[in-house]
């Protein structure tokens, strides 16, 4: 017997992967994945795999651009980079690490950095390195 391909439905039901649920997975005891992406066509991968969370590091520096650290990278090159992996995900929540500089010193160049990525990127969330210095 033939399928009739037509009947098939070919589309999911996407469901956007939130903070909020990656807390209740946390709290399931559920694994959550997360990966790193700096471009468009690896995120579109990503997220199609299912991936929870899609992290842009900052080691774009090294990995696109060949520094041999992370504190060169400016916080336009993270937007670029966000940028481009927010429009690919539709499912994945993406996680954008804020660059060295931008929110050491003060409070107030922390929360403009903080909200240039989310309103320029299209980003979900934000990473922070630091102790509870930076908290």
């Amino acid at each position: 017997m033939q399928q009739n391909i037509l009947n098939m439905s070919v589309h999911k039901t996407i469901k956007r992967v939130t903070t909020s649920a990656i807390r209740e997975m946390k709290m399931r005891g559920e694994k959550i994945s997360m990966l790193t992406s700096y471009d468009f066509t690896t995120a579109r991968i990503l997220d199609e795999a299912g991936v929870d969370v899609i992290l842009v590091g900052d080691s774009a520096a090294n990995v696109f651009a060949g520094y041999e650290t992370t504190l060169p990278i400016t916080l336009d090159n993270m937007i670029y980079h966000a940028a481009a992996v927010a429009r690919a995900a539709k499912r994945a929540l993406v996680l954008v690490d804020l660059p060295f500089g931008e929110y050491q010193g003060s409070t107030e160049k922390a929360y403009e950095a903080a909200v240039r990525m989310m309103k320029e990127s299209g980003a979900h969330a934000l990473k922070l390195e630091g102790g509870i210095e930076i908290i």
